[in-house]
């Protein structure tokens, strides 16, 4: 920046640019950060959806420590391994948990159908599932912020469907787009004649 006059300075439009390349030699090439869940540790031990914590049960646990933050996950592993059992979606056989088949889908589902319930009771329309494969056109009305993740609710006046949600569709928000849901991906089509597609 540079001083003109008094309380007049010349800041540069590449500033913030300037900014992070500076970060990124002091830090030796940055520090890339990724949110796991926007559900705090202990929220994920007890709800219905599929968290983060389930992703370690499958794994593991891998790689957590015994103090600080893998204390936590520990502790909180614990506690989401007894939630799992109470829900008839897991069994403890001493130190040992044995996960039910599935378990991430059926936490979604799971999640996804008393999401969409209470969506039906607030709008008066009827959701539609969204089977693998299918097609579905509608208009982004909003995004839903779940356990398992975040999802766009599309509607076509009569019923709704919950599909998940990518970045782009935020400069779509009012406008009808078409989406097609495969097991784990989900294709998009935007704008006039719904041929611009995004993955």
């Amino acid at each position: 920046m540079e001083r003109r006059t008094e309380g007049v300075w010349h800041v540069p439009q590449d500033l913030p640019e300037r900014g992070r390349q500076y970060d990124a030699q002091r830090l030796g090439g940055g520090v890339a950060v990724e949110l796991k869940s926007h559900l705090p540790i202990e929220r994920q031990a007890r709800v219905i959806g599929a968290t983060w914590l389930d992703q370690q049960l499958i794994g593991g646990g891998k790689g957590l420590g015994d103090m600080g933050f893998g204390s936590e996950v520990k502790e909180a592993l614990q506690q989401r391994g007894d939630f799992l059992a109470e829900q008839g979606l897991a069994e403890k056989r001493g130190q040992r948990i044995m996960l039910a088949r599935n378990l991430l889908a059926t936490l979604r589902n799971r999640e996804l159908a008393r999401t969409a319930q209470d969506i039906a009771a607030d709008t008066g329309l009827e959701h539609r599932p969204v089977a693998d494969g299918q097609r579905v056109t509608g208009i982004y009305r909003r995004s839903v912020i779940l356990a398992s993740g975040r999802y766009a609710m599309l509607d076509d006046g009569k019923e709704f469907s919950l599909v998940p949600w990518k970045p782009v569709l935020e400069q779509r928000l009012g406008h009808t787009v078409a989406a097609v849901v495969r097991s784990s991906s989900i294709s998009w089509s935007l704008g006039s004649g719904l041929g611009h597609g995004v993955s």
